[in-house]
């Protein structure tokens, strides 16, 4: 198994496309569109075979997905694979070592892949240990969100639970949405991970008009709150999010981070219930 961290950091860091079979370029044009995968989700098949993976994803209605990671693949050729199989990747996922250190080269790929976001994933546990730590990142984070932007590019951050852990009665993630400016670092919004830290996502976007773009689309299981399962199967009440967050929305990408057999059959059943919704 490949954990976050190998994936991140495996690969090097569209537009639109309209090279795609029929079918995918006809259903592209429905709210389909909308829903996306982030290919965390499929990590050990794409190891095993990534065009074939990608493919497949493809063909179960995804029109989009999020990379985090590539395999050392050139980024010409995912775009030409992204473009076989109608895919676009408006978004990617770029670890903090290369946010801090290798931006440059990172938004030259992102500009050949055709991504619109590049997302700061995760903090390690060395690297949030106090609310000094949050600011020191929130200064990062709108430098990086300056070069994106030149770029034209947005940057963005996305949540786990931990942000919204208190240091000294300031919450972590309120400090991030503080300290960075939102007309540079966006937020792409975990369901699951905020509700497993017992927030409101709703909340959060009421008092931050404007800086929700992007949802994960992870679904809480039933029985046990640290379990994750299909969309639609489990206690988020995605029909509400996503009614009440209509228009500040862009891209939703299911991920599920573990799943009880093939990742395939785990992410059609999610993909099958969300054509049910309006969003």
């Amino acid at each position: 198994m490949i954990n976050r961290r190998q994936f991140l950091t495996r690969g090097a860091i569209g537009a639109a496309a309209l090279t795609g079979p029929n079918w995918l370029r006809a259903e592209a044009a429905t709210k389909l569109s909308k829903i996306g995968l982030q290919l965390y989700t499929v990590r050990n098949e794409m190891d095993r075979d990534f065009e074939g993976s990608l493919k497949r994803v493809a063909e179960l209605g995804y029109h989009e997905v999020e990379f985090a990671g590539y395999y050392n693949r050139a980024p010409k050729d995912v775009r030409a694979i992204l473009d076989r199989y109608g895919l676009t990747s408006p978004a990617a996922h770029v670890p903090l070592k290369d946010v801090q250190s290798n931006l440059d080269k990172t938004i030259e790929v992102a500009k050949v892949i055709g991504h619109q976001f590049l997302i700061c994933p995760y903090l390690e546990d060395k690297d949030r240990r106090s609310l000094d730590d949050y600011k020191r990142h929130a200064a990062t984070f709108n430098k990086a969100g300056e070069a994106c932007q030149k770029a034209g590019i947005q940057f963005g951050y996305h949540n786990h639970d931990f942000e919204f852990q208190s240091f000294g009665g300031k919450m972590a993630y309120d400090q991030l949405l503080a300290d960075t400016d939102k007309k540079l670092v966006t937020m792409e919004l975990d369901l699951y991970w905020i509700a497993k830290a017992n927030q409101d996502p709703l909340a959060y976007m009421a008092r931050h008009t404007g800086r929700f773009t992007l949802f994960h689309v992870k679904e809480m299981d039933k029985t046990d709150k640290r379990g994750i399962t299909e969309v639609g199967r489990g206690v988020i009440d995605f029909k509400t999010i996503f009614a009440k967050s209509k228009g500040a929305i862009k891209h939703y990408f299911v991920e599920q981070d573990t799943c009880p057999g093939s990742p395939f059959d785990s992410i059609k059943l999610s993909i099958d219930y969300l054509k049910q919704l309006e969003f």
